[in-house]
């Protein structure tokens, strides 16, 4: 059931409480956990589809990265314990198939392999200065699934099937970005990219911005680890950390000049006792800062209080019907659209959709969809378009089309 409304609350941008925003760069060890768990998924599918033309039942949706212990100092530093990575979830292991012959054949599938591989290839595309023989040690628990959840999967496993929901859950979204949200999202991309670490070698990966918005006043708080075999004493890290602030000082006078931007980068340093962010390898997780999926950015790649929210991980489920990774994504992409084709004529969209297990992903249980129009904006006119973006969204090529995306690691999901 859709129910298409009018908001009772106004635009972000228009609203006198506080916004706060905070993205979790990619080398933190919760977005760690996130990107780990996804790719694990991706990776079974692949093999999954490669070999028996077919996803089977999984979800890898619970990794754990444990802090090592760490001595760093100017110019190097000690690894005293190293990080611990462990994966958990359930897989199909064996596949039963049948031969040209009429036989069968018990095949087993390399889950152990290809999630340990998968660690590895994820940690050393994410940090620069992480030695995978030597910073860290890694692990998996993937088991077997639950029958009950498995069938409701195998029920819907054709290629070409309308999947059933194997949960009842809820997914939401919104569109547009704010401004806070822009240079939240944009900030962390900023620092991590290959561009600026060539600039900036002492900044490691374990970035976390926070941003906060009263009126056009924006704050903006850097939290960097810096890596300390490219850093010979306290100037030289003070002219790294100034490095960042400037960049970023200069990205939101691109992306947000209106607004009045501070920026202040690792503010727990205390130059003159010692005191400052240094890591070896370029994040907090290497002296005991855990991480876990989950705890991090949604879908969108924010963590927004002050708009509506999931609690649900969506990292590391499966592509094909859990509703928890479905949903979350697909309300921000309607958002989005509805945005997108209303021209100017909606200033915001809000998606909410509930799943019901058992139930084809193609008819939530019930679609809830918010609009904010713009002034002297008939709602009726806006209202169809919400209409018609749900029900191209709500078809099954559609959920078909996501699916390919999400495996082929073509949609954001931290």
């Amino acid at each position: 059931m859709l129910k298409v409304t009018k908001a009772g609350f106004l635009p972000i941008e228009k609203s006198e409480f506080p916004e706060l925003v905070e993205r979790k760069g990619i080398g933190h060890p919760d977005t760690v956990c996130d990107a780990v768990a996804d790719a694990c998924s991706r990776a079974l599918c692949a093999y999954y589809l490669e070999n028996y033309d077919r996803v089977y039942h999984h979800n890898v949706d619970k990794a754990a990265l444990v802090g090592g212990t760490a001595k760093p100092e100017f110019g190097g530093g000690l690894i005293i314990q190293p990080q611990y990575f462990l994966i958990v979830g359930r897989a199909i292991h064996q596949i039963l198939t049948e031969c040209s012959d009429g036989s069968n054949k018990l095949d087993y599938i390399p889950v152990a392999t290809i999630c340990i591989e998968t660690q590895r290839k994820v940690l050393s595309e994410i940090f620069r200065n992480l030695d995978l023989n030597r910073d860290i040690q890694f692990d998996y628990a993937v088991r077997p699934g639950s029958i009950d959840l498995t069938g409701v999967f195998d029920e819907s496993h054709h290629t070409e099937d309308i999947p059933l929901a194997n949960d009842t859950s809820f997914g939401v979204g919104y569109a547009p970005y704010s401004d806070v949200e822009k240079i939240a999202l944009e900030a962390e991309r900023m620092i991590n990219s290959n561009k600026f670490k060539k600039k900036c070698k002492g900044s490691g990966e374990d970035i976390k911005i926070m941003v906060e918005r009263i009126g056009d006043e924006v704050g903006i708080t850097v939290a960097a680890a810096m890596v300390s075999k490219y850093i010979e004493d306290a100037s030289e890290y003070m002219s790294y950390t100034n490095q960042i602030k400037d960049a970023v000082l200069d990205l939101a006078s691109d992306i947000i000049p209106e607004r009045d931007v501070t920026c202040q980068v690792n503010v727990a340093d205390n130059i003159e006792k010692g005191i400052m962010y240094l890591t070896i390898t370029g994040t907090s997780a290497e002296a005991g800062d855990d991480g876990e999926v989950g705890r991090g950015n949604r879908s969108n790649g924010l963590i927004t209080p002050c708009r509506t929210m999931s609690l649900e991980a969506v990292c590391g489920k499966n592509p094909v019907n859990h509703v928890g990774k479905l949903y979350n994504v697909l309300s921000t992409e309607i958002a989005r659209e509805i945005f997108q084709l209303g021209q100017g004529d909606i200033a915001e969209a809000h998606v909410k959709l509930l799943s019901q297990i058992g139930r084809p992903i193609t008819d939530p249980w019930i679609a809830s969809i918010e609009l904010i129009e713009a002034e002297n904006v008939n709602f009726e006119s806006v209202r169809k378009i919400a209409n018609e973006v749900f029900e191209e969204k709500m078809s099954k090529d559609s959920f078909l089309d996501l699916r390919r995306r999400l495996i082929a690691g073509k949609v954001q999901v931290f």
